[in-house]
């Protein structure tokens, strides 16, 4: 692994190492670029992994203080927890599901698909699905995206098979184990899936994609990259003509650093990263740097979701196999006449029995709640992922009275459901509940939305610098040396999992870094 000092203005800082920041360092530094990365969290392995939950949860979650306001139920169950996203090298990456799904076209193009809806934020993309399909060919196989580059899916368990029953004789087409990007087969130095689930706690075999074990290693060992664990970035500076000229940080000692920087990206996820730009407001930036257009934590989404879970008269083992095992997709059309503009995915899901018994209903007690614990080993479960509306007021705030380790204002999330949102939630769990029924349930359980793992929008790409944060390069409308390299930059959601579109962009921001820094444009 490289090592830099700390005045050396040469290198690009990236700010987070998950599926945006480590996919730019490695595409970075295997084209010669130097790099430093700085992450908040701690570096764990497959061999460190806990598979045990509330552990698991515990050495791989965010939980820095944080608050949450607005209508959203999550703001009532878990205030203090608005996204369950992850704080250690590899990010998100060493947590998600897996599943790894393109955008259909019209989704690029929300606004002028979806009309002027009342009280919605929508904007088209400044770029386009035929834009992205050579980067999404790029990202599915670096990725081992089943189903493409000759990958066949993986296996399908009992709660695949269900869904599977369920959907097809609801007439349902589009059923399948997914695109994952999950080994079904030895591929890039990385072993197969063996099925043994729980997979939300960290690979164990490593048959999971993640920048910890893939993107990362291959960057240190071009000899560019320095990787720097628990160091809390706190405030991005420039110079007079309002160029980056580095970032604060705290080291995993509390002692504050300065790293000199060429360019700085930006890749915390949808929360931190704009609280990282509201942090580093200044006499040229009052509002937060790059918030020339007021847009700066306006538009999050984090996706129409919810559950649905279902009992059955025999054992299902849900949690046998991977946790996102099968997907409809039929419902991901654009079809108003349902009732609701975009459209959403059903995907499987399998938790453990203690976040089972947290998230199923919280706050729940008694007989009834009791019952489905008992029924654990019989049921079947399916997560919604549907495409949420963009509005200015759900928005990412400092909020100044909670203070994190280092003294700064907490990020709050503030959310309510557009109208939009709410019936397409209404229309998937009447689907849902008709699939279950179909394939025999004896009954079914409503789950409301956890706390959100699908963070996307608040420095949105814009083709006019009025409407967004940066442009279709991710690069800043305000500062040409400055990128946002993560989900922040969506414009719009879609109802499709978010990362493969984060892993194509940053591929592509790679290029364009490069190919400016060797025209010495930034």
């Amino acid at each position: 692994m490289a090592k830099y000092e700390n005045k050396d203005d040469s290198v690009v800082v990236i700010i987070g190492s998950g599926a945006g920041g480590g996919t730019l360092a490695n595409e970075l530094c295997q084209k010669g670029v130097k790099v430093v990365v700085l992450e908040a969290g701690s570096r764990q392995s497959t061999e460190t992994f806990i598979q045990d939950e509330w552990k698991a949860f515990k050495q791989l979650a965010w939980l820095d203080p944080r608050t949450a306001s607005g209508s959203w139920r999550v703001a009532r169950d878990f205030p203090n927890l608005p996204a369950w996203i992850c704080k250690t090298v590899g990010g998100t990456t060493t947590h998600w599901a897996g599943a790894s799904l393109r955008f259909q076209k019209h989704e690029f193009k929300a606004r002028t698909t979806y009309g002027a809806l009342k009280n919605a934020n929508l904007l088209d993309w400044p770029i386009s699905l035929a834009e992205m399909e050579p980067y999404y060919s790029r990202a599915e196989d670096k990725m081992s995206v089943t189903r493409t580059h000759g990958i066949p899916g993986l296996p399908g368990n009992n709660n695949f098979k269900i869904m599977y029953d369920g959907a097809t004789r609801l007439g349902y087409k589009e059923v399948s184990t997914g695109h994952m990007a999950i080994n079904s087969i030895v591929r890039d130095g990385r072993a197969a899936c063996i099925q043994q689930g729980f997979c939300f706690q960290g690979c164990k075999m490593g048959a999971k994609w993640s920048t910890l074990y893939t993107e990362i290693p291959k960057a240190e060992a071009t000899g560019k990259l320095e990787l720097r664990t628990e160091c809390h970035v706190a405030r991005i500076e420039h110079n007079d003509a309002g160029k980056v000229t580095g970032v604060v940080y705290f080291d995993k000692d509390g002692k504050e650093q300065r790293q000199a920087a060429r360019v700085v990206c930006v890749a915390g996820n949808s929360i931190e990263t704009p609280r990282l730009l509201l942090l580093s407001e200044s006499g040229k930036f009052k509002d937060g740097m790059a918030n020339s257009s007021g847009q700066l934590g306006r538009n999050y989404m984090r996706h129409t979701t919810a559950s649905v879970y279902a009992v059955f008269d025999k054992p299902v083992h849900m949690y046998r196999g991977t946790t996102m095992a099968g997907i409809v997709q039929d419902e991901a059309r654009h079809d108003p006449k349902r009732g609701f503009v975009g459209g959403y995915e059903l995907e499987t899901i399998s938790l453990g029995l203690s976040f089972y018994a947290a998230f199923l209903d919280p706050g729940a007690w008694g007989a009834n709640f009791s019952s489905y614990m008992d029924d654990y080993t019989r049921t079947a479960g399916l997560w919604i992922v549907g495409e949420d509306m963009p509005r200015a007021s759900n928005r990412i705030t400092l909020n100044h009275s909670v203070k994190d380790g280092a003294g700064l204002p907490v990020a709050n999330v503030n959310y309510d459901d557009h109208p939009n949102d709410a019936a397409m939630r209404e229309h998937a769990f009447e689907r849902s509940v008709a699939l279950y029924k179909a394939a025999g349930a004896v009954r079914t359980y409503r789950t409301p939305p956890y706390p959100s793992t699908h963070n996307m929008g608040t420095c949105r790409m814009s083709e006019k610098k009025e409407d967004g944060v940066c442009n279709k390069h991710g690069q800043t409308h305000d500062i040409a040396n400055l990128f946002i390299s993560d989900g922040s930059q969506f414009t719009s959601s879609a109802a499709e999992n978010p990362t493969l579109t984060i892993v194509s962009l940053a591929i592509r921001q790679a290029e364009f870094i490069a190919g400016s820094m060797s025209r010495k444009q930034i």
